[in-house]
């Protein structure tokens, strides 16, 4: 059964150079790969970055547009290359260079949900892997790139606001945080994705918000942040982890008291976002 990869939510009228992704709040499970799993239905749910794509849903209101999965992260992660491929989970693949995302079993096709959990019983077909790729991965990023190169052609610039949500444990014993856990992870791969003026004012809305925020720290963007961000270019891509304590229950995967509060909250940090998009093109990174 075929699934819609992606939703796009387009403004009326664009007014900003800012693009939202959100690539791994997709969860529209084919049947046929539940069934091949051996995780219940809520298990296989704890890769998802659930209702991120909720708390975005004022992105057009605000003149940008939003980029959404609908195809889940357990079956397909958007956020790695097309040929990171697992040769412990996908047969007939070779074992190349040591790649850590792909030996932890999170290349493009997961092996596992979070906590290492295996999501099947044995070894995938490379015909279903390429399946997915060809059905999922590439009309993503062929929409991406789309919004992208729309951006650069009507303001001179395009900027990429890439949001995940990271598990509350997931700072909590990293050496170089020393106790302080953030709440905000801002990842920018160490000043390659985006010009700094930009990632200053994307922190700068956070903590002025009132939280704790890291720059690349454990987080500095993985494969769209790296693939997309061309600063030279004007061409930028910052990536977001937002705590999922702060809106949601975790073990039920469920939104949580304050979702409602934090989803205004993040609203208004999200306008200023936008703002930065809204300036004399280029010189946004200057």
């Amino acid at each position: 059964m075929a699934i819609r990869p992606y939703e796009l939510f387009q403004p009326r009228q664009r007014t900003t150079s800012l693009i939202f992704t959100s690539p791994h709040s997709g969860r529209s499970y084919p049947p046929g790969f539940l069934r091949s799993s051996i995780l219940d239905e809520r298990t296989i749910r704890t890769s998802e970055d659930a209702f991120v794509d909720q708390l975005l849903d004022c992105v057009p209101d605000l003149g940008a547009p939003l980029l959404t999965a609908t195809a889940p992260r357990a079956y397909i992660d958007l956020n790695r290359a097309a040929d990171e491929l697992d040769p412990a989970l996908v047969e007939g693949v070779k074992v190349q260079a040591h790649n850590p995302r792909i030996s932890s079993g999170l290349g493009v096709i997961p092996r596992v949900v979070s906590g290492g959990r295996p999501i099947y019983r044995g070894r995938i077909p490379l015909s279903d892997a390429r399946s997915r790729i060809e059905g999922c991965w590439h009309p993503f990023h062929a929409q991406l790139q789309l919004l992208l190169d729309g951006a650069l052609a009507r303001f001179g610039e395009a900027i990429l606001v890439d949001v995940h949500s990271m598990p509350h444990e997931a700072v909590e014993s990293v050496p170089a945080l020393a106790g302080r856990r953030p709440d905000i992870v801002i990842g920018d791969r160490f000043g390659a994705s985006a010009g700094p003026v930009i990632v200053d004012r994307i922190e700068a809305a956070f903590r002025d918000a009132g939280f704790r925020v890291s720059r690349n720290v454990p987080f500095a963007g993985a494969y769209i942040t790296q693939a997309y961000g061309r600063p030279s270019r004007g061409q930028h891509a910052v990536q977001v982890e937002i705590d999922r304590a702060l809106y949601m229950n975790e073990a039920e995967i469920r939104p949580n008291g304050n979702f409602a509060a934090f989803k205004r909250l993040l609203g208004g940090i999200i306008a200023e976002i936008v703002a930065i998009g809204r300036g004399s093109g280029r010189l946004a990174a200057e």
